[in-house]
């Protein structure tokens, strides 16, 4: 004997598996539904574009004049991105850190618990969101911030080579960065510690390794993260011998997946 459930008209048994895109959006509501991340773009926009126009508003003059011989026009166009990257990097700490600080990270994964699938969909709304926030930030700032430069016939074309592809450069820049806040607090699950490490590796260890002797250090210099990903944002590279706009980002880039894999691992292999 055989018993028929009989469903409320209306309703449909679920057919197959959730699709990606499902994920994808949920991750979406996710982000963009906490206020924190608000409040860390706004961050990055004012700080980004404030920086940029101030530096080319107090500098342009000098440069102008010849006084400041040592500063190219075309080296303030988003310079505000060396402050505006603190913002990206904690934004991408906290898309994975704050689940696990509230514990939100065991309902996600009771919801969806295709752990690979979730890791993947936090990454590309990480990624695309940034990019696309870098982007429209770095031109604002390189269009409010040419105003002062033009003002001096000092003024730094779209059509110069190597401005464009700066420019779109921040975007893809602040977007991997992101990934980098997000794969260490992967593997720390701490908000403050990724933060510490992420900010410790990009502004200080960055920098001191320069003072190593010899011509490994000018090496390991070139490879630090943030030395290696920050020269695709510059139209021209006039101080030192440094990695290329696109090798440098594609190291970069090679180091943040290294970082990724690692996590993944400690993700899928860990309790929640």
């Amino acid at each position: 004997m055989t018993t028929e459930v009989l469903l409320p008209e209306g309703d449909a048994q679920p057919e197959g598996r959730i699709g990606f895109g499902a994920f994808l959006n949920a991750e979406w509501i996710k982000i963009r539904t906490v206020r924190s991340t608000f409040w860390t773009l706004v961050a990055l926009a004012v700080v980004s574009i404030g920086l940029t126009v101030l530096f080319c508003a107090l500098s342009a003059n000098s440069i102008a004049n010849g006084s400041e011989r040592d500063t190219h026009p075309d080296e303030l166009i988003s310079v505000g991105v060396v402050f505006g990257q603190v913002a990206a990097l904690v934004l991408g700490v906290l898309v994975m850190s704050s689940e696990y600080a509230t514990g939100m990270i065991r309902a996600t994964l009771t919801a969806m618990p295709r752990r690979t699938t979730v890791l993947i969909a936090k990454a590309l709304v990480l990624a695309a969101m940034l990019f696309v926030i870098g982007t429209i930030v770095a031109f604002l700032g390189y269009f409010a911030g040419n105003a002062f430069l033009d003002a001096k016939d000092i003024g730094v074309p779209l059509s110069q080579d190597g401005v464009v592809r700066a420019l779109i450069g921040n975007g893809l820049y602040l977007a991997v960065l992101g990934l980098f806040g997000f794969a260490l607090a992967l593997l720390m699950r701490h908000t403050a510690g990724a933060i510490t490490v992420g900010l410790g590796m990009i502004f200080v260890i960055g920098s001191l390794v320069g003072l190593l002797p010899g011509k490994w250090g000018d090496w390991v210099a070139k490879l630090m993260p943030g030395n290696a990903g920050s020269q695709v944002t510059v139209a021209h590279q006039y101080h030192g011998d440094q990695l290329g706009p696109w090798t440098g980002f594609g190291v970069f880039c090679a180091e943040i997946a290294v970082l990724l894999i690692l996590g993944w691992m400690r993700f899928t292999r860990k309790d929640a």
